[in-house]
């Protein structure tokens, strides 16, 4: 069985979805962002990954559209600025496996998630 670590709201009925359906092809250490932050580095760590911050920027929390940055450009900076600053600005859930990363809760990356965990099994 594959092991690995997820980034996630406990709170999230999405990614208590999803990683109740990929559960039984891995064991992961499962980490709420809430309750435990992510460091700099961390959060560093998971843009090097995915290859780059606004890669795992999430444009669809409330507080993107509040503060309205939808409307302005912004730099890597900026998206590793506003990332170690809220919690909720995470794409979630992050999944890291082996050396794969996989962001997000869109059907095309969890069919990825699932057929990666299945063939590795």
């Amino acid at each position: 069985m594959l092991k690995g670590k997820v980034y996630l709201l406990q709170t999230c009925n999405t990614c208590k979805r999803i990683l109740k359906q990929v559960k039984i092809f891995g064991d992961f250490d499962v980490r709420d962002v809430k309750k435990y932050p992510l460091s700099t580095e961390e959060i560093d760590d998971l843009a090097q990954k995915a290859g780059g911050y606004e890669r795992i920027f999430n444009k669809q929390s409330q507080k993107y559209r509040q503060l309205g940055l939808k409307d302005k450009v912004l730099s890597e900076a900026d998206y590793r600025k506003l990332l170690a600053e809220e919690y909720t600005f995470l794409k979630r859930p992050v999944f890291l496996i082996d050396d794969k990363i996989f962001i997000g809760n869109s059907n095309s990356t969890v069919d990825l998630l699932t057929k990666y965990l299945v063939s590795n099994k």
